[in-house]
């Protein structure tokens, strides 16, 4: 498998054939242990995934392992577009038997665009990245494109916002640094009354998605910084309370230390007669 694929052949597979069930099942079992324990991945709001028929998801994008936490969140296979640079590299076939399919950034890719919706008129699952490119900053979100909006029009698809954090400098070297990743998903955006316009694709997006996915991202932001303000208000008051505990201790030591002068007892002194007698 270690081969590179070709940019037809890959979207050849993507529409014809899909993820492999045994690989994708095999993967999502061994790195959905591994992401609970090592980065304590907690996932908000997983029900408003639909369980069937075509959606899409559209998180902010921080990490190329963005796609794979997502995958972790739900039991259907996610399908999932990245650049072609990606597909270029050894583990590119790897990456199209999990599902995903390449796209030419920086232009109007057309085979992209049919490829993603022959996948949502099969019924698929679809995770797109409004943004287009990775987001570094821990705290900021990208401008969004609307083609994932109009996409969702065109094929008839509910659009569901998704936020994601800790994913951003995820590794140190070869070594996966232990932070904390999060994912909230709200809930589905439909679109079946809307024409698949550029203007309503920019307006749902602009007024209804990315508002959506900005409000998940703070919620998550100032969740983490809500917890280590109370983990650093607890270590204060522990700090506190063992000072007052270790003063005590130094006071008991102290006290012990001094060197009373001792008070002889008064002996009483034996009378061998009573005078009274």
């Amino acid at each position: 498998m270690l081969f590179v694929v070709t940019f037809e052949e890959a979207h050849r597979r993507a529409r014809e054939q899909g993820p492999s069930r045994l690989l994708y099942g095999i993967v999502r079992a061994l790195l959905v242990p591994f992401f609970r324990f090592w980065f304590r991945l907690r996932i908000v709001g997983a029900e408003h995934i639909p369980e069937s028929g075509a959606a899409v998801i559209t998180p902010n994008h921080k990490s190329f392992w963005d796609s794979f936490f997502i995958g972790a969140a739900t039991t259907r296979h996610v399908r999932f577009m990245g650049k072609v640079e990606l597909f270029e590299a050894p583990y590119g076939p790897l990456l199209v038997a999990l599902g995903a399919f390449p796209v030419r950034r920086g232009q109007s890719d057309a085979v992209a665009h049919e490829t993603a919706r022959i996948i949502l008129d099969q019924g698929g699952l679809l995770s797109l990245f409004p943004e287009g490119t990775r987001v570094r900053e821990p705290d900021e979100l990208g401008a969004p494109h609307r083609g994932a909006a109009r996409l969702a029009i065109e094929a008839g698809a509910p659009l569901v916002p998704a936020a994601i954090t800790g994913t951003d400098h995820l590794w140190l070297g070869p070594v996966p640094r232990p932070k904390r990743v999060q994912l909230s998903f709200a809930e589905p955006v439909p679109v079946s009354e809307l024409e698949a316009t550029p203007e309503a694709a920019a307006r749902l997006l602009e007024e209804q998605v990315w508002p959506e996915v900005e409000t998940q991202f703070r919620w998550l932001r100032s969740r983490r910084g809500a917890v280590a303000a109370a983990l650093a208000a607890l270590g204060l008051g522990g700090a506190a309370v063992g000072g007052v505990r270790a003063r005590g201790r130094r006071s008991k030591r102290g006290w012990r230390s001094v060197k009373l002068p001792r008070i002889p007892r008064r002996r009483r002194r034996r009378r061998w007669f009573d005078p009274r007698r």
